[in-house]
């Protein structure tokens, strides 16, 4: 078992290794198009979006919401930044939501007490998923952006790969997920 400590450790700093993606700058002309690439346990099938779809006309505020983080899709991962030069995962969802008036505590643990807890059947676009990926308190969060079936697929930064949208059907962050909550 403590041969195998290292590994796990490894393991849990990589965590988002698995998930590579295509994006493109915000003010990019061309249609933006994201793709979510995970581990082989999901099947191709459900892996790709089209941020496009998400990015016509928004119908409501949750697509307004979801609208504007996809506008920062490859910003690079930044401690403490909340904007397109580099932001985290509780930068990129204050700042999405504060640019539609809407007030969030900035550091996710305080995130996760705003709202209504939901059950993971439950979700929908717009909603917030907590995550626990060291240590004992909530450290990480991502937007819902679609509910494809059993497949949820949030938006978040990471600090290997910046903003990028992932699976909760990817073994990490389904490992790491705590809960959901809503919002709006």
């Amino acid at each position: 078992m403590i041969r195998k400590l290292p590994f796990i450790f490894l393991l849990l700093c990589l965590g988002s290794c698995g998930v590579s993606k295509k994006t493109a700058s915000p003010f990019h002309k061309d249609p933006i198009k994201i793709t979510v690439a995970a581990s082989s346990n999901v099947p191709a099938e459900t892996t790709a979006i089209e941020a496009d779809k998400a990015l016509e006309k928004p119908r409501g505020i949750a697509d307004e919401v979801i609208h504007t983080a996809l506008l920062f899709s490859g910003v690079p991962y930044r401690f403490g930044g909340h904007t397109k030069n580099g932001m985290d995962c509780s930068g990129l969802l204050f700042t999405s939501f504060k640019e539609h008036d809407i007030n969030l505590p900035r550091i996710s643990h305080e995130m996760a007490d705003e709202g209504k807890r939901i059950k993971i059947k439950e979700v929908t676009k717009g909603d917030l998923l907590f995550f626990k990926t060291g240590g004992g308190k909530i450290n990480h969060v991502g937007l819902v952006v679609a509910v494809e079936g059993d497949d949820i697929k949030f938006i978040h930064s990471t600090t290997s790969r910046g903003v990028i949208v992932s699976s909760l059907r990817e073994g990490y962050w389904n490992y790491a997920f705590v809960k959901a909550t809503r919002i709006l």
